[in-house]
């Protein structure tokens, strides 16, 4: 099993966006999230570092300026989806990925507080 570390700049990104209310409360996470087309495409026009925010886990071992180095995406690229948070705790939390879960924990309260 893959490990995990926790990617602080995409933490710190999601804080961001959540702040500037660039979210959705309600949606299909399994609908709407990034598949390998609309990840190609961003980051034909976006860099690695970017792209890297969009995920709160760093898989360790694994290449730096691969797809293969970032996982636990919170978001559509665009804007942080609720579904995805909680896709995101579910997930750590099976495969016992205590910080990531932790992380993802912490930002699905803060989007609440935040919308509530």
């Amino acid at each position: 099993m893959a490990s995990y570390s926790v990617n602080q700049a995409a933490v710190d990104r999601c804080r961001e966006l959540i702040d500037k209310k660039q979210y959705v409360l309600d949606s299909d996470w399994g609908e709407v999230q990034p598949g390998a087309e609309a990840q190609n495409s961003y980051l034909e026009s976006h860099s690695w570092d970017e792209y890297a925010g969009w995920h709160l886990g760093l898989t360790e071992g694994a290449n730096d300026e691969t797809k293969a180095r970032f996982a636990f995406v919170y978001g559509d690229l665009r804007r942080v989806h609720r579904t995805a948070l909680i896709a995101c705790v579910y997930r750590a939390s099976e495969w016992r990925h205590k910080d990531v879960e932790l992380a993802a924990h912490e930002l699905l309260q803060l989007l609440d507080a935040k919308s509530a």
